[in-house]
């Protein structure tokens, strides 16, 4: 059976970053690519960081029951929906590498089956998290401040220490220098790929 190595972490935890880079590093994986009604951010590709929908596309999607679990945010502009499709990107055999919410891990993990799913959590301390967020936030074109501090404040509820032993999250990779934290998650994906 194949595993689904799900990574997530706080915003501004360096995640992004340390996907691409696994994506590189394990070409084998098949990546599973997230849907979201919110507009794409300067530097974004449809498919790539997301499917980018109209909230028709989503409406259309759960009425043909592909929607596997959906997370709304009531943000500075408007509610913005990120969720799963159970689409042909689940098909097939292989390992497969996601990125995600606490939340969303939760879901796919009940839809899927708990031995499938394999958490890669990513830690950074607070400070300089925002330190983190404050710095890509700037690099926008037009910089949204309050979207920013909601996702920041947001996150010590969405990845509060009670869930994350919900979830069984007992492993967790700290991102202090990223070439030791790629590190230890390559051995870390290495040690649980499914044995053919």
């Amino acid at each position: 059976m194949s595993k689904i190595f799900y990574l997530m972490g706080k915003s501004s935890t360096g995640k992004d970053t340390i996907f691409k880079m696994l994506k590189d590093e394990f070409p084998e994986l098949k990546v599973i690519v997230q849907y979201t009604t919110r507009p794409i951010r300067e530097g974004e590709k449809d498919g790539e960081e997301y499917y980018f929908v109209s909230e028709k596309g989503l409406r259309d999607l759960t009425k043909q029951g592909q929607v596997i679990e959906v997370r709304t945010y009531n943000t500075e502009h408007g509610p913005w929906n990120y969720f799963t499709v159970h689409d042909q990107q689940f098909a097939g055999e292989g390992d497969i590498l996601q990125q995600g919410t606490l939340e969303s891990y939760m879901e796919i993990r009940k839809f899927l089956g708990k031995e499938r799913m394999i958490p890669i959590y990513i830690e950074v301390e607070d400070g300089e998290r925002l330190s983190r967020a404050l710095t890509r936030e700037r690099q926008q074109k037009e910089p949204k401040y309050p979207e920013m501090c909601r996702r920041y404040l947001a996150d010590n509820e969405d990845f509060s220490e009670e869930k994350l032993l919900q979830g069984e999250i007992i492993k967790r990779f700290e991102n202090v220098d990223i070439g030791q934290c790629m590190k230890e998650i390559r051995q870390y994906i290495i040690d649980n790929r499914t044995k053919v």
